[in-house]
């Protein structure tokens, strides 16, 4: 399918922001356990500074994102993303890193993150047709596929080459791509809303009464509330696993910095392939089946990894990672869809932000695997981690999203 030049510009952005977010990510613990010393405690409180924002920020991220241009908060975002991944880079050539510095840019540039993840979905149906839509978040989760894939591998080889200066150069290098490509992409104006009842303009709008509104839709709505609750469940249960798995991996399964970053790698691989079978996934089922796949397969890919505890394997890891990221890709496609197809325009910063503030399950799910981790070890979090993987799995197969036969009509 053809896009239009602009929806090109996007994409091509999206995909160097998500490489840049990608490599630091996974560059992060890596240096945190080989070169700062961190244990499965410390590794639990940098996730915790890198997912924190996804709660402070992302709602009032998508107040913003209603109001004033998405392109610009986009690039803005983008900009402060480039300011930790260079200063992280200017401290590790002078030898003067430390962790709670990699934490705290951490945290920095994952507000960038934040604000450009809250904007990008909102700014997608203005620029492609609604026929057009779910292609369009195809093409966009493609690129996030990409970067899953090559960021660790990269990142894993980077570090243990050289350091973890040229991982966070690169990162940096890459998030300063995105930054140009916003620049020059013109954005389609949009009407002023409304707004609640006895506001005369956009400026005089209570920001509180904006949030409430987007908070009422979203809970209010028979399918995007168990949506959000599967995903809200999903996040904290994944990053009791991401939060303990690099040091689960070097001491349980003796693996390698290189061979850690292979295995996270696999989760992007995984992800690939869910993304070219999305089409003819999607053709092929019925909607709500389609949306329940990926935390089925999360469910699925718990067990496997729980599974490492007695039969320690770089291969098993790796095969929790591909279903992590093969299964839910088509969740991500078709949810993403859905609630641009279910939301009035005026709503999508909002509702967008409430999405992505379903991903501040993710400090939470850090912080348990860096308590229990800390205390009862990494075992321990693998099993609480099933555990959550498997109730985001029964919202999900029991709630009325299931009984959908095919996207509903536009809002």
């Amino acid at each position: 399918m053809a896009f239009p030049a602009t929806f090109n510009r996007l994409a091509w952005s999206n995909l160097a922001a998500q490489s840049a977010e990608q490599v630091g990510l996974a560059a992060a613990p890596i240096v945190a356990v080989l070169a700062l010393g961190a244990g499965a405690g410390a590794t639990g409180v940098l996730q915790t500074a890198q997912t924190l924002p996804f709660v402070l920020l992302a709602i009032p991220a998508g107040v913003v994102a209603d109001r004033a241009s998405r392109r610009r908060l986009m690039a803005g975002a983008e900009a402060l993303r480039v300011v930790a991944l260079a200063s992280v880079l200017a401290l590790a050539l002078l030898d003067r890193l430390t962790f709670p510095l990699l934490a705290a840019l951490g945290f920095i540039g994952a507000c960038g993150t934040v604000a450009y993840s809250v904007a990008a979905p909102a700014l997608v149906p203005a620029l492609v047709p609604s026929s057009a839509l779910a292609a369009a978040n195809g093409r966009l989760e493609l690129a996030r596929t990409i970067a899953f894939t090559a960021g660790p591998a990269v990142a894993g080889g980077l570090v243990g080459w050289a350091g973890g200066g040229p991982a966070f150069g690169v990162a940096a290098a890459l998030s300063l791509c995105a930054v140009f490509l916003l620049a020059g992409l013109p954005e389609p104006p949009r009407p002023a809303p409304a707004g609640p009842a006895g506001a005369s303009s956009r400026a005089s709008r209570d920001a509180l009464a904006e949030i409430r509104e987007g908070a009422s839709f979203v809970c209010r709505h028979r399918l995007l509330l168990p949506i959000y609750v599967t995903q809200v469940v999903f996040n904290a249960a994944f990053f009791v696993l991401h939060a303990v798995y690099v040091p689960y991996a070097v001491s349980r399964l003796g693996l390698s910095e290189s061979a850690v970053g292979t295995t996270l790698a696999v989760y992007g691989l995984g992800m690939i392939v869910g993304a070219l079978l999305a089409p003819r996934i999607i053709a092929a089922l019925p909607f709500g089946w389609v949306i329940a796949l990926g935390p089925i397969a999360g469910a699925a890919a718990a067990i496997v990894m729980v599974a490492t505890l007695w039969l320690p394997s770089a291969a098993l890891a790796g095969a929790s990672f591909f279903l992590i990221g093969a299964g839910p890709i088509a969740w991500v496609i078709s949810t993403a869809t859905l609630r641009q197809t279910v939301t009035p325009a005026a709503l999508l910063g909002r509702v967008s932000a409430i999405n992505i503030a379903g991903y501040g399950a993710r400090p939470v799910g850090a912080a348990i695997g860096a308590l229990v981790g800390g205390l009862y070890g990494a075992e321990t979090c693998l099993v609480i981690a099933a555990l959550g993987f498997l109730t985001q799995a029964a919202v999900i197969v029991t709630s009325p999203v299931l009984r959908l036969a095919k996207l509903p009509a536009s809002a």
